[in-house]
């Protein structure tokens, strides 16, 4: 039920969103800044009262939540702040973003609420990813009447958005705003420029959260050197020379509002929105992850088996075995197959069958989404090399039985296509150029995010965890180019699996994560992946990870101890009641 005060100052902000008719993009910069100068009474409370004001609405926002990296880490802060709540019978959790993939009910509590609003998706997904390519894929002219439109229309956006988004805020009697990557990594402006207009114009406190930014392997043409390679993030300086549209894009990533507190995942991103943005360091802050009590459970290796029969049954359709559809078949649908992404095997020919939990399976384990900055045909790459050059491969060709799946956790953004084929023409020239006896037992599976399947019911599954699915794998693989955070090397870690990593970019954030630096019983142990061709010790050390039990390798245990002491989830319990206890100051 509204209040007849949170009914005014709905109408207020309808009312002065009514106001603006903006004809460029200097007129939204003005805009904003007209905003900026409304004051709000100000509410001299405790920090007791602000944090039962919180804990009776909080929401999280982004553009869509399904099983990747992101979404994970939004249920993790969501889980801690209930707990944080939990002293607050009335405390309500909200969820709301663009759409929810079926597989986000993995991660995503019942009690918690969701709601869906239209047009707050990202890239291709925002209409069909026709204004992301207006504004990143396409030169906008200064002074023009096409740069004049998009302005209009983004800013016509932006107020439905708002509008939208402020009812529901206003009728759920929230009064902190978690936005997740949607004013750090410009998947949609409009809804950037909308959040930004709820929070100033209903006094909403933001919590910033940003894992990824638009300047992170991004740079204009300008600044690339002679020789230096395009970036996987450059095109959002496509427009940097267009002076008015840039200001007002470089405002709004991230926006620096009254009551907007900014949290980042390394430090290397706070100290550029100190230095560069002129973020006050007082309202910049780091947040660390936390690994789930269950990951560093001891297991046993039914406790393997039954993950791997469970996860046979989501890639399979149901069935026990697994079967394999050739590579060269999968190619020529891969267009039907990108609507839907069902889980699927990928072999060297179609019918290969593969046990789940035979001795003589080993399996790979990618536990990331498909896009080009993870490098995953590297992987494919290296196991070609093991089965020409090492040990591994004598072991294949000695004993007929040895099976080997490159098993990739999540799915395919639709504009990431080019990055799926990529890695199918690496492993059909793989299976091309190996024996065929060789080739016939390596397979490749997509499990799409998928952690559950009808059959369950059935056989009496629980249903997949994050955790279970680490478990199935004899190495983590995790070759990627560059990464905000680097989460699979502390899971692997907590889990007890082997890792093999590469040193991504920004080298300080891998640093971080392995805890150079630190002591050595906080340091996490991995093998380097390197670039450019395999080296033959390179090759052997991997050979012996994979034909060894975890027990004869000293970094398992080493790295359990160390995540544990690091990644705890009550460590970032403690950083969430901090930050909340600053926020009450603003």
């Amino acid at each position: 039920m509204k209040s007849v005060n949170s009914m005014d100052l709905l109408n207020r902000m309808n009312h002065i969103l009514d106001d603006f008719y903006p004809s460029c993009w200097s007129d939204i910069s003005q805009i904003l800044n007209k905003i900026e100068c409304i004051n709000f009474p100000s509410q001299k409370n405790d920090n007791q009262n602000d944090l039962a004001k919180y804990a009776k609405g909080t929401a999280f926002i982004t553009f869509g939540i399904g099983i990747d990296g992101v979404s994970i880490e939004i249920s993790k802060y969501a889980k801690i702040l209930e707990e944080i709540y939990e002293l607050f019978p009335e405390s309500t959790l909200h969820m709301i973003a663009g759409n929810f993939q079926p597989e986000a009910s993995s991660i995503l509590r019942n009690n918690w609420e969701k709601v869906q609003i239209d047009g707050i998706n990202g890239w291709d997904k925002w209409e069909e990813g026709k204004w992301f390519r207006e504004l990143f894929k396409k030169e906008i002219i200064s002074h023009s009447q096409e740069s004049r439109d998009l302005a209009k229309e983004i800013f016509r956006q932006a107020i439905s958005i708002a509008k939208r988004l402020g009812e529901y805020l206003i009728d759920r009697q929230i009064t902190l705003l978690i936005p997740v990557n949607i004013a750090s990594n410009p998947g949609n402006m409009a809804l950037t420029l909308g959040v930004v207009l709820v929070s100033e114009l209903l006094g909403i406190s933001v919590l910033n959260s940003n894992h990824d930014f638009y300047w992170e392997s991004g740079k204009s043409a300008e600044e690339r050197k002679s020789g230096e390679k395009i970036g996987p993030r450059d095109h959002f300086f496509r427009n940097s020379n267009h002076r008015r549209f840039f200001l007002l894009f470089q405002s709004l990533y991230p926006w620096n509002g009254k009551r907007w507190f900014q949290v980042n995942i390394n430090k290397r991103q706070s100290r550029r929105l100190i230095r560069r943005a002129g973020v006050p360091k007082e309202k910049v802050h780091e947040i660390s992850t936390a690994v789930n009590d269950h990951f560093f459970e001891t297991y046993s290796t039914e406790d393997i088996k039954y993950a791997r029969r469970r996860m046979a049954f989501v890639l399979s359709d149901g069935d026990a075995l697994l079967r394999s559809i050739s590579v060269s078949q999968h190619l020529r649908s891969l267009g039907d197959w990108m609507a839907d992404q069902k889980p699927i095997m990928i072999g060297s020919e179609s019918g290969l069958l593969v046990d789940p939990e035979s001795d003589n399976l080993l399996i790979l384990l990618q536990p990331t989404r498909i896009v080009a900055r993870k490098r995953i045909e590297r992987n494919i790459a290296l196991i070609r090399a093991l089965m020409q050059r090492s040990a591994l491969g004598k072991a294949f060709r000695k004993d007929t039985e040895r099976q080997l799946l490159l098993h990739i956790t999540g799915p395919t953004p639709k504009e990431h296509q080019e990055d799926l084929e990529k890695i199918l023409f690496a492993y059909r020239r793989m299976v091309e150029k190996l024996p065929k006896d060789i080739s016939q037992r390596i397979f490749v599976a997509f499990s799409v995010g998928q952690e559950d399947h009808p059959t369950f019911k059935e056989q009496n599954f629980s249903p997949m965890t994050i955790e279970s699915i680490y478990r199935m794998a004899n190495a983590v693989m995790f070759p990627s180019e560059t990464e905000g955070r680097g989460l699979p090397i502390i899971e692997a870690s907590a889990i007890g699996i082997p890792i093999i990593c590469s040193r991504y970019y920004p080298k300080e954030v891998f640093n971080d994560v392995i805890g150079k630096g630190l002591p050595d019983e906080l340091q996490i142990h991995y093998t380097l992946f390197p670039d450019g061709v395999f080296p033959r010790y390179f090759l052997k050390k991997v050979s012996r990870i994979l034909l060894s039990s975890k027990e004869k390798l000293p970094s398992i245990a080493h790295n359990r101890a160390a995540v544990e002491v690091r990644y705890s989830q009550q460590a970032l319990k403690k950083k969430f009641e901090s930050l909340l206890a600053q926020m009450s100051k603003l």
